[in-house]
C-alpha cells in the first residue's frame, strides 16, 4: 500500500478500544481513525464528538475509505470479526489473544495470505519500560549468561467482578488475559521452549475462571517463569533476571496504561517515562541503580503503518502470535494433565517463527544510561 494516510476503523470501544487503541491510533502520524463500531455510540461521541459510529461492524467493513480494521472486542469474537474483515478486503489488527485456539488462528493466517492482507496481533507490551529493562539485562551481557528469567503480573483484586473476562467461558480467565503479554515477551528474548509446565487455579472465593496462573518454560540452560495472580498486595517484582555474573530486578511497572487512564496523550512530555530504576546486582552482591528506558506503545502502530506502506516488515507477524497461542495451549494442557507438554507447532511453523526473529538491534548500557 502506497498511501500516505491509512484509513482505520476500530471495532469495539470497551476498555481496550477506549484506553489503548483509540488514543494510540490518533497519536500516530499517517493513521487516520475514521470510524468506530460500537453498541454504545454515546460513549464514543463523548470522547470523539465528530466520530462516525456504526452499530454493526459489517457497516464499517464496507467503507471504501477504511484500509485497516482494528478489533478490540471480547476474545470469542476475534476470529469471526477478523474473518469478515479479511473477506471484505481489509488489513487487520487483533487485540490479544490472537483467537480462542490455534485452529482459528491458523485459519485466519491462511485467509489473510490468500487475500494478500496484513494480519497482526497487538503485542504492545514489547514496548513497556519494565520489559525494556529486563531486555537490557538479557541482551547487554551485564548479567553474563542468563539462567533464570521471571515475569510477574500480580494484582490485588480480591473481589470477583461481573465482567466477561472473569466469567466462566472460552477465552476468559487471567491466563488468557495476561499470559499473551508475558509469553510474547519471553519468546522474543529466548525463542521457542522445549516444553511448558503449567498450573492454573481458581484462587478467589466465587471465582468462575482461573485467576492464578504459573507456567515454567523449559529451555536447555534456562528456565522462564510466567506468573499471574489476583491476590497479591505487594512484594513481587515485575521482572527478575539471574545470570552467571549478576542479577537484574525491575520492581515497578510500565506507566503508559496509568498515563492513558489519567488522560495523557501518547507522545506528550513525560509519556512512557519510568522513574523506577532497575537494580543491577553483581557477584559481590553490590547493587547499582540504572535508569529504565522509556516505554512507547506508539511504536507498534508506527510499525503497522510502515508495513502497510511497504517500507518495513509486519512488526508482529501472525506466526509470532501463533507461537504465543502455542505456549498458552501447552500450559493449559499441562495444568489439566499434570505433566510437561511440548508446543503444539508443526516443524514448518517452528521454522517460520525462527525466520521471523531476525537479529535486531540490542540495548546497550550506553543507550540505557
Amino acid at each position: 500500500m502506497a498511501k500516505d494516510v491509512i484509513g482505520v476503523g476500530l471495532v469495539g470501544y470497551g476498555f481496550a478500544g477506549k484506553t489503548f487503541h483509540a488514543p494510540l491510533l490518533r497519536a500516530v502520524e499517517g493513521l487516520d481513525l475514521k470510524a468506530i463500531a460500537s453498541s454504545d455510540a454515546a460513549k464514543v461521541k463523548k470522547d470523539f464528538p465528530g466520530m462516525t459510529v456504526f452499530a454493526d461492524p459489517a457497516e464499517l467493513f464496507a467503507r471504501s475509505e477504511i484500509d485497516l480494521i482494528v478489533i478490540a472486542t471480547p476474545n470469542d469474537s476475534h476470529a469471526p470479526l477478523a474473518r469478515a474483515a479479511i473477506a471484505a478486503g481489509k488489513h487487520v489488527v487483533i487485540d490479544k489473544p490472537f483467537t480462542l485456539d490455534m485452529e482459528e488462528a491458523r485459519d485466519l493466517m491462511v485467509k489473510a495470505e490468500r487475500r494478500d492482507r496484513l494480519l497482526s496481533v497487538f503485542h504492545n507490551r514489547r514496548w513497556d519500560s519494565d520489559f525494556l529493562a529486563a531486555k537490557f539485562g538479557v541482551e547487554s551481557g551485564v548479567l553474563g549468561r542468563v539462567t533464570h528469567f521471571e515475569s510477574h503480573i500480580d494484582r490485588f483484586r480480591p473481589e470477583v467482578r461481573d465482567r466477561w473476562r472473569e466469567r466462566r467461558g472460552p477465552g476468559a480467565g487471567v491466563w488468557y488475559d495476561l499470559a499473551p503479554h508475558m509469553a510474547d515477551q519471553s519468546l522474543q528474548l529466548f525463542g521457542l521452549p522445549e516444553g511448558v509446565l503449567g498450573n492454573l487455579f481458581l484462587q478467589r472465593a466465587g471465582a468462575q475462571a482461573d485467576d492464578w496462573a504459573h507456567a515454567v518454560l523449559i529451555y536447555p540452560h534456562l528456565r522462564v517463569i510466567l506468573h499471574a495472580s489476583m491476590i497479591a498486595a505487594g512484594g513481587s517484582p515485575r521482572f527478575l533476571v539471574h545470570g552467571e555474573r549478576g542479577s537484574l530486578v525491575k520492581r515497578g511497572i510500565d506507566q503508559q496504561e496509568a498515563q492513558l487512564l489519567d488522560g495523557m496523550q501518547p507522545g506528550a512530555p513525560g509519556w512512557g517515562v519510568d522513574l523506577d530504576r532497575m537494580e543491577i546486582w553483581n557477584s559481590a552482591r553490590e547493587c547499582r541503580g540504572m535508569p529504565t528506558p522509556a516505554g512507547d506503545h506508539r511504536k507498534y502502530y508506527m510499525g503497522i503503518r510502515d508495513a502497510l506502506r511497504g517500507i518495513a516488515p509486519n512488526i508482529v507477524p501472525p506466526i509470532q502470535a501463533l507461537a504465543v497461542m502455542a505456549v498458552m495451549e501447552a500450559a493449559a494442557a499441562s495444568s489439566a494433565e499434570a505433566k510437561m507438554m511440548p508446543l503444539p507447532l508443526t516443524e514448518e511453523e517452528r521454522a517460520a517463527f525462527s525466520a521471523s526473529r531476525a537479529p535486531k538491534p540490542r540495548l546497550s548500557a550506553a543507550e540505557v544510561a
